[in-house]
């Protein structure tokens, strides 16, 4: 079956030959990695700008941050904004998948502790990834191939075998340590239902986000010895998730 792009490239009433049939995809898949190349490129050159323009002010920076007081003080006096902030660096750091979201969980829960920053990052999630849905839901491997090579899709191709995908998916969200954001975009792609995959999306990211506020809210008000227990437990969880991972993919391949 001849592609959309050789169809539009084809001459009015021109039937393509074998070879133009054949080319298609490679031609699609090269264009594809030149705009991943791109997108990446503008990426890594946007954060080089902007860490050359704040590294005389990291110092000062670094000081600001670990003052608990100063940072809550400043989210009171910003309130509004401050939210907004964090809920948007979640967004973005859900969008661009590969970036770990630890950083930013333990950022909420250290600046608006852990009730509320565990909230935050609920939002944002559920925010991200209603937004990842539709866009790939409209687009396709258009836009999840500006991101991640075929290999990267083809790793989690096991899903797609099992009958119950949309409870492997629940199951894999809920263990540490697996790559939530990225089966995000996945889900869109092998057609899991957009309510069960918002539901999946935010649910299971409770014990991950959990963790990870707990430490950062008790290390922020100096209850130490909270915050090595939460650590350790995360650690501990990642460790059993791990293995627990490793047990449902190679059940579902089965």
């Amino acid at each position: 079956m001849l592609s959309d792009e050789t169809m539009e490239r084809a001459p009015l009433g021109a039937v393509p030959s074998a070879s133009v049939q054949k080319d298609a995809p490679r031609d699609a898949s090269r264009s594809l990695a030149v705009h991943r190349a791109a997108v990446i490129g503008i990426a890594v050159g946007l954060l080089a700008i902007v860490g050359i323009c704040c590294w005389q002010y990291l110092p000062g920076l670094y000081a600001w941050l670990i003052d608990a007081e100063a940072v809550h003080a400043f989210v009171d006096e910003h309130a509004v904004l401050s939210r907004l902030a964090m809920v948007g660096i979640n967004m973005l750091q859900i969008f661009l998948a590969f970036l770990p979201g630890e950083p930013v969980e333990l950022a909420s829960g250290y600046a608006f502790g852990f009730w509320e920053g565990t909230a935050l990052c609920l939002v944002a999630s559920a925010i991200g990834s209603s937004i990842i849905y539709a866009v790939v839901r409209r687009w396709g491997w258009n836009v999840v191939g500006l991101f991640f090579d075929r290999s990267h899709l083809e790793r989690f191709s096991w899903l797609q075998h099992t009958r119950r995908v949309e409870l492997v998916m629940l199951i894999v969200f809920l263990i540490p340590g697996t790559p939530k954001d990225f089966l995000t975009y996945f889900a869109s792609l092998v057609g899991v239902r957009f309510p069960a995959m918002l539901a999946i999306a935010t649910i299971g990211r409770v014990p991950s986000i959990i963790t990870s506020t707990i430490a950062a809210s008790a290390f922020g008000s100096g209850d130490y010895t909270v915050a090595i227990i939460a650590v350790i437990v995360a650690g501990l969880l990642i460790v059993g998730g791990t293995v627990a991972y490793k047990q449902v993919e190679a059940r579902c391949k089965r």
